[in-house]
């Protein structure tokens, strides 16, 4: 029996990024985020907070890597409860996990620290960069994602600039709730803008606190970025991994057996 994990999770099935192995490197007992997002399958944010911090070493990390068994997956990936960029050292922990792993990595990201250098710089290092857009303007930005002291214009300034700068895989993750699904217009201009290898289209499939919107919905969705490569969180079929250790991928993961699809 494999001994419980305390940075890592999985491996999960995710229709974005294949068979994945989740890597938390905030680890807390409660979710560390600058966001508030009503959609979130861990709940609320008790620890609210725009500061980077290390909370995992690199080396406390190597160790449980070193302990996964050696196969495939599609991807390593940094997510895991709260926001991976509030972690000082998260380029640091890319690198030393691509030292030792084959696998390619990839960061899932609110988008709300990519205006900072050094969270750009870290982000270099991975090889597929997942970030979230979901609002028009600040108004939205707060309605939806709850947020802690972030600037719209900021935010959204710091995807152009990091867009500019990153030579991987990049991907605009697009949540669409009741609250933003009449602007898909709007929506779809700032992705032309921002011109990602693709658009991500996602709703709440997972138990949360707002309701997902339908398949018929989200497909007639993708219309609005004609020319685009657009995937939706209904189009890949739906598979099931075994984790090493279920109760660490549940906590950072949520339920996810009780929905069909994640990340």
């Amino acid at each position: 029996m494999i001994t419980p994990f305390c940075y890592i999770y999985g491996p999960v099935y995710s229709w974005r990024l294949g068979n994945s192995l989740g890597v938390d490197p905030l680890s807390g007992q409660q979710k560390i985020c600058n966001m508030n997002c009503a959609y979130c399958q861990l709940g609320n944010t008790v620890q609210l907070s725009s500061q980077r911090q290390e909370h995992v070493s690199v080396p406390e990390l190597l160790a449980e890597i070193k302990r996964i068994p050696p196969f495939f997956v599609d991807y390593i990936t940094f997510s895991g409860r709260g926001e991976p960029t509030l972690a000082r050292n998260l380029g640091g922990m890319i690198r030393a996990v691509k030292s030792i792993r084959r696998e390619k990595v990839a960061v899932i990201t609110n988008s709300s620290l990519l205006h900072l250098k050094d969270v750009q710089d870290d982000l270099m290092e991975a090889d597929f960069v997942l970030a979230k857009l979901d609002a028009i303007n600040q108004g939205m930005l707060d309605c939806i994602d709850g947020v802690c002291g972030i600037d719209y214009e900021l935010l959204l300034r710091g995807l152009g600039k990091f867009r500019e700068r990153f030579k991987g895989k990049f991907a605009l993750q697009m949540m669409l709730v009741k609250d933003n699904i009449e602007y898909l217009k709007e929506l779809s201009t700032l992705a032309y803008l921002l011109n990602p290898h693709e658009v991500q289209l996602n709703t709440p499939v997972r138990p949360s606190g707002d309701a997902p919107l339908g398949r018929e919905t989200l497909e007639k969705a993708k219309q609005s970025f004609k020319g685009m490569r657009v995937i939706t969180c209904y189009d890949v079929p739906v598979k099931n991994n075994t984790p090493f250790d279920e109760k660490a991928t549940v906590a950072r993961h949520g339920n996810y057996r009780k929905s069909c699809y994640t990340y």
